[in-house]
């Protein structure tokens, strides 16, 4: 088994890896505060896991979660979290009143490193839904708007987001690329 550092403070996210991940990887949550650079979703992931994997001094796994709204061209993106402090799921939604499309996608893009001076390798899912009006409690500020097939992610059961969700998407391409590379054995 692999051991692994997930660098998030979110003990919600940790379970919920967790959960998909099985016993694959062996992971260690490490709260860090770490610095995010403006750009793209990858290039924060990329620059986030380089400086993770520097401070911990081994393999690190960080993720970052967007929510691209088609009628925004890709709006909030990966700077979804501050729009949620700022004007939260109702100023989202009305962000979106004046617009026909609703359609949004939730993007996690995880990022692996071996440790310091290793390229990151990342691993990216999405999930196509609509934004609505907020229903449901979640501990992911954004999943009461984020519909698909009439439930929001914060509606849902566990095992039923765990199974087609944006993050299980992402990190079953890891889990994947860890067989394939065979650093799973």
């Amino acid at each position: 088994m692999l051991d692994v550092i997930f660098v998030t403070g979110n003990q919600h996210k940790v379970s919920e890896v967790n959960a998909i991940l099985g016993d694959t990887v062996n992971l260690q949550p490490v709260p860090l505060d770490l610095d995010e650079i403006q750009g793209t979703l990858e290039e924060i992931t990329r620059d986030k896991c380089r400086l993770a994997a520097e401070k911990t001094g081994g393999p690190v796994l960080v993720e970052d979660s967007a929510l691209e709204m088609h009628a925004l061209n890709r709006l909030p993106g990966p700077y979804v979290k501050a729009f949620v402090e700022s004007v939260g799921n109702e100023g989202l939604c009305k962000i979106l009143d004046s617009f026909e499309d609703k359609t949004a996608e939730a993007v996690c893009t995880l990022g692996y490193s071996a440790g310091p001076g290793k390229e990151p390798v990342l691993f990216q899912g999405r999930l196509v839904g609509q934004i609505v009006p907020a229903r449901g409690n979640s501990s992911f500020g954004w999943e009461p708007i984020f519909e698909v097939e009439g439930e929001t992610l914060a509606e849902m059961s566990h095992p039923k987001k765990n199974g087609l969700s944006h993050r299980f998407k992402a990190v079953s391409n890891f889990r994947e690329w860890l067989r394939e590379t065979q650093l799973l054995l």
